[in-house]
């Protein structure tokens, strides 16, 4: 509903596609293949003819009231009949082109709406201007009362500002989609035996090589085989500094080339690129409604017809019972269906998850639903992994310590096979270049370590409690270091001392989240005393060491209860099981990717500051969601008794219910500026 869109999967076996897009036209809707331009054509023409209605709306208006001017000067000066018809005719002639053209939006919705057994907020708004101007017509006829055309113009122009209003609001608040879309260039130069052709992105297949001018972006993921230049990945990574890339290194899909032409070698398809990969996430985060919005569409679905009963119920208790004539007991029955407002009940989650979600985009926070923010913003527990989250992630050697006869070319080849940070950090420190493993057996074990075979030898590497669990003596370094160990054939042959340094802004998060309410808890497979001088530095009090990936997952089991909501912080493929237990699970956007698709909110820029934003936003979108829901209960309780009571006219009435839906869209606008 907020952004217009949908996502459908069919079996082509069991039903057409023209069939599911007949269904969506036969309850009000049209339906084609998403594409940002013709979206953004359509709405633009959907701006446009709500644009027009409006104009002859208030053209008719503004004509309409100078007439009411002269019947209400009339109606206390005295006027004859004759004159008074003449006013009325005159307002009915401004009236009908408003009620029918203009109002044709109120009609088309309530059509659908009773052909699909569901009473809307059109229906109310058509059932009120309809039976306000079928009376004036009467009164015109018959030359007896006082018409309300002046009531029909001004319901049905106040009514429609608001959904033009409205229109706009949530147009701008879904552009992020949108703007994000027109990252990437529709076309890409394939390089060819016969020179250059260019082609969709759909149509280039991995190991296809293409050719990307300064100032143009990468459409997709690539390796450089040609050329070195400075890429800006500030779009992914929020890193203003622009990044060298040369021969072999990798390149982003939504990045941009900066200095010169280079030659790129395709390494993952279009579809399973970086940045299609994170659009399809953020489309289908608005698909799944937190609690809090299934409740107050319930609600609202109830609401009409709740409204249309206690219209005729109003009615009928003045009529009957001797409060006012006909005239003045109808005028009070249509007061009470106007001023009612189901849309603004029904805007207020929709809205403000949308605005949300969008906002997190800008801010590098991908909620993959927007159910997560309503979840996100209860949580109790936050748990963060170590390496990778509270740390850069990048450890750098401190220490070697050999024994024995040792080859480090043997070393090398072990700890080349892992994209685990600490055996990247051994084989940097190390300087021997591997082109390829020699290893007969290689398993690497999630969280633990690595095992390897070559002919006869045995190697493992690990922590000391990993050597440990397989019967090999490890005499542990003393040093608050995190520490790594290779055994060969049973006997440890090196070690070595690693240290990672605390990301910027941990300390201050950790105090932002106690603020909040929210206790931080450090899991981590290192051993105790690094653990515990990495906690003390950033002002954590729990640390749980020595775990293994199962320990992880295990703890937060333990911690989850009724009304606590727990979340998990994780970057590599160890972290896995213990995202998977938690309520919420985040991933650091330069982690594994595995652990990116498994998580349920990732950090595209990879910092804390994006935690913390992750944080902040969900808690102000909440806070908006329940102010949504509070000021249009609140407006219905207040108003819909004064209109009951005879208090409230036709004109009052359309104007309050256009102010409710626009106070809901505006107020969830203001999450940019809210306060934590």
């Amino acid at each position: 509903f907020s952004t217009n869109k949908a996502k459908i999967t069919w079996d082509p076996e069991a039903i057409k596609l023209s069939k599911i897009i007949d269904t969506i036209r036969a309850i009000g809707y049209d339906a084609y293949a998403y594409d940002p331009t013709i979206s953004e054509q359509k709405s633009m023409a959907k701006r446009r003819e709500y644009f027009t209605r409006l104009i002859v709306a208030v053209f008719a208006a503004m004509n309409v009231m100078w007439i009411a001017i002269a019947q209400y000067a009339g109606f206390f000066m005295g006027m004859d009949q004759s004159m008074k018809t003449i006013l009325n005719i005159a307002e009915w002639t401004l009236a009908t082109p408003v009620l029918f053209y203009s109002g044709w939006v109120f009609f088309r919705g309530a059509y659908f709406g009773l052909k699909n057994n569901f009473v809307n907020m059109d229906i109310l708004v058509a059932t009120g201007a309809t039976l306000t101007y079928l009376y004036s017509v009467y009164i015109t006829l018959t030359e007896s009362g006082e018409a309300y055309f002046d009531s029909v113009t001004m319901i049905i122009t106040f009514v429609l500002l608001g959904k033009f209003l409205e229109v706009i609001s949530k147009k701008s608040a879904s552009d992020t989609l949108d703007k994000l879309n027109k990252h990437l260039p529709s076309e890409v130069r394939l390089i060819t035996a016969d020179g250059y052709k260019s082609v969709t992105l759909h149509e280039v297949s991995v190991g296809d090589r293409l050719e990307v001018h300064a100032g143009e972006r990468f459409a997709l993921d690539a390796k450089v085989v040609r050329g070195e230049s400075f890429v800006d990945e500030s779009t992914l990574t929020g890193e203003s500094a622009p990044r060298f890339k040369s021969y072999g290194e990798h390149v982003v899909s939504g990045t941009t080339n900066l200095t010169t032409t280079v030659e790129v070698e395709v390494v993952k398809s279009y579809e399973n690129s970086t940045f299609a990969r994170l659009l399809h996430l953020l489309e289908d985060a608005l698909n799944k409604k937190p609690y809090i919005e299934q409740l107050a569409n319930r609600i609202s679905g109830h609401f009409s017809v709740t409204i249309l009963l206690l219209s005729l119920l109003t009615f009928t208790g003045w009529y009957f019972g001797g409060f006012g004539d006909f005239e003045a007991s109808f005028i009070v029955a249509i007061s009470v269906i106007i001023i009612a407002c189901p849309c603004a009940l029904a805007l207020a989650t929709p809205v403000a998850t949308l605005v949300g979600v969008s906002q997190g985009a800008k801010k590098g926070v991908l909620f993959k639903e927007a159910a997560f923010l309503e979840t996100m913003a209860k949580t109790t527990k936050l748990f963060v992994d170590k390496t990778g989250t509270i740390t850069e992630g990048s450890p750098t050697v401190v220490e070697k310590h050999y024994y024995g006869d040792i080859d480090e070319k043997e070393i090398a080849n072990l700890v080349f096979g892992s994209i685990h940070p600490v055996s990247k950090a051994i084989y940097q420190a190390l300087e021997i270049t591997v082109t390829e493993q020699n290893f007969t057996q290689y398993n690497l074990v999630a969280g633990k370590g690595i095992e390897a075979v070559k002919d006869d030898d045995r190697f493992l590497g690990g922590s000391a409690e990993f050597l440990m669990a397989h019967s090999i003596a490890v005499k542990p370094l003393e040093s608050d270091y995190t520490h790594f160990y290779i055994a060969k054939n049973g006997e440890v042959i090196a070690a070595f001392a690693l240290e990672d340094p605390i990301r910027p802004g941990v300390k201050d998060l950790v105090e932002e989240l106690q603020r909040f309410g929210i206790e931080t808890v450090m899991l981590t497979g290192d051993h105790e005393g690094i653990a515990h001088k990495v906690a003390n530095e950033v002002g954590i009090k729990e640390v749980q060491s020595g775990l293994t990936p199962e320990g992880k997952a295990a703890y937060i089991e333990s911690h989850k209860g009724v009304d606590d909501v727990v979340v998990m912080v994780g970057d590599g493929v160890n972290d896995l099981i213990a995202l998977a237990k938690a309520d919420i699970a985040i991933a650091m956007g330069k982690g594994a990717d595995v652990a990116v698709d498994s998580s349920d909110v990732v950090l595209l820029h990879d910092d804390i500051q994006s935690l913390k934003e992750a944080f902040a936003i969900s808690r102000r979108s909440y806070r908006l969601i329940k102010q949504n829901l509070g000021l249009s209960l609140l407006y219905n309780l207040i108003t819909i008794p004064l209109a009951v009571a005879g208090y409230i006219i036709p004109l009052i009435a359309a104007l309050s219910m256009s102010l409710s839906s626009l106070l809901v869209v505006g107020n969830s606008l203001r999450v940019k500026w809210m306060k934590d």
